[in-house]
């Protein structure tokens, strides 16, 4: 079947998946989404801590893995909210592991009028609306607290998405695309006749969303497992994005990847005319430009794959497969429609679905 026609399915289903909140620690309602959406494709679909797992016929065809958690506030206080990856990941004074003052910086200024929706954490249903009116740090526990208007009556716990539909024309797509973009691409394989395993994990952004993956694999793994972990990857401009179709990885700051994985996949995007670069060298390259201009060095990334190599002991090994964007962890991110379709092309190869090209 061809993924071209069907990409209006595909662009339906993403949509629809982007007008539900995840926010990183309260996941759950959207979990039940996929479900819905995941029987309705004719996979058999299991609940774990953190983690959905998605199957066909013949599970150990391939497996890919998306997270599905996004950027967003929970609740901790009256009409006062923090960001929820702070709050998951135990990341303030109290704990040793405060956020950097550049970062807190950034998210005040950046979501100031940004729409906001909440939901009960584990139903899904409505609790309101409001915007985001004010964004401030507190000197006493030095952590970055948002005020919201029109959700004064929220209880602490509460998790508040932004409120986001996708935005299209002939070229691109924008929302707050990282990582409902790649789960939705897994979703839909399934209308296209895929018969292996999708993972779904919670809670990425705040660096835990690894241990639930690796704990499944210790249960139901085999001797070693081939894994591909699906993501979008940021470019500082829509001229650097636009340099390759889709972005791989050597490694990260965990870990290396499997070599002999990461090499088939680049093959097959050599096979196919597909332009694509590795992230790691390109951050290489950037950071060496910056050490001759003394200016500070960029990290070369921190991922899923990387954390479940690096504690895995060789249970797990694989590699990544990104779709470049703009705007990163904005509600403007954006990736080429092009660079989408191109990335569809490889998963499906991998995913040893007929695929019909004109």
């Amino acid at each position: 079947m061809n993924q071209f026609d069907q990409f209006d399915e595909f662009i339906d289903l993403l949509k629809s998946l982007i007008r539900e909140p995840c926010v990183v620690g309260a996941e759950h309602p959207f979990f039940r989404v996929l479900q819905r959406e995941l029987e309705e494709r004719g996979a058999t679909v299991t609940w774990y801590e953190g983690l959905l797992v998605a199957h066909g016929n013949s599970p150990n065809t391939a497996m890919f893995s998306s997270h599905i958690d996004r950027h967003g506030l929970i609740c901790t206080g009256p009409n006062e909210f923090q960001f929820g990856a702070f709050i998951a990941g135990q990341m303030s004074e109290l704990f040793g592991k405060s956020v950097s003052d550049e970062l807190k910086a950034t998210l005040m200024n950046r979501f100031d009028g940004t729409p906001v929706i909440a939901y009960e954490p584990w139903s899904g249903a409505y609790r309101g609306a409001g915007i985001i009116d004010n964004a401030y740090i507190c000197e006493h526990r030095n952590n970055l607290i948002f005020e919201v208007e029109g959700l004064e009556h929220l209880v602490a716990g509460t998790p508040v998405g932004f409120r986001d539909k996708l935005k299209m024309d002939e070229e691109f797509l924008s929302a707050q695309l990282d990582n409902v973009l790649t789960a939705a691409i897994l979703v839909h394989l399934f209308s296209l006749g895929y018969q292996g395993t999708a993972f779904f994990t919670a809670e990425e952004e705040s660096g835990g969303s690894w241990r639930y993956l690796l704990e499944w694999f210790h249960r139901f793994g085999n001797t070693t497992n081939e894994l591909y972990v699906l993501d979008t990857s940021p470019y500082r401009n829509r001229e650097e994005a636009d340099k390759q179709m889709v972005v791989l990885r050597n490694r990260d700051e965990h870990a290396e990847f499997n070599v002999e994985t990461t090499q088939k996949v680049a093959q097959l995007c050599e096979s196919l005319n597909i332009e694509f670069t590795f992230k790691d060298q390109y951050i290489t390259t950037l950071n060496q430009e910056a050490s001759m201009k003394g200016q500070s060095q960029m990290s070369i990334g921190r991922t899923e794959l990387g954390r479940i190599t690096a504690n895995s002991k060789g249970l797990v090994h694989g590699t990544t497969i990104q779709i470049p964007t703009t705007g990163y962890h904005t509600m403007n991110e954006t990736a080429s429609i092009k660079s989408v379709k191109a990335f569809m092309e490889v998963i499906m190869h991998l995913a040893n679905i007929p695929i019909e090209l004109k």
